[in-house]
């Protein structure tokens, strides 16, 4: 197996665009992050609302990106995708969990490059 097929845009000589710009990449990381994280019991509805949100970021991202993020499409979905980063940021401020610090960090500089990215 390919010690690459787990990183984005490699492990395949084909790729779509978005799968080089770093706010994607790092969206992924989260995401991929957040996918693993155990909240603390009780917080379930958080981490179906976390998980729906971090979904949405990448997503979004991807197709924002895809569209032309100079269109008025693309910078749609983008804008989205920086709702979403917020909203993952405030359930992470909700329920604490280890990690939960670095991740706010990548979230807030997913939300400056989404935010470059829109104006």
């Amino acid at each position: 197996m390919n010690h690459h097929q787990n990183e984005v845009g490699r492990g395949s000589e084909y790729g779509f665009g978005f799968e080089r710009f770093d706010v994607y990449r790092l969206a992924v990381e989260v995401n991929r992050w957040f996918a693993s994280v155990k909240l603390p019991s009780g917080r379930s509805h958080l981490r179906e609302q976390g998980m729906r949100a971090a979904d949405s970021v990448v997503c979004n991202i991807a197709e924002g990106i895809s569209k032309g993020p100079s269109g008025r499409a693309g910078r749609n979905s983008l804008r989205i995708a920086l709702g979403e980063a917020g909203e993952l940021c405030a359930v992470l401020d909700c329920a604490v969990v280890p990690g939960g610090d670095d991740a706010q960090r990548k979230l807030r500089r997913i939300g400056a490059m989404l935010a470059k990215m829109t104006q």
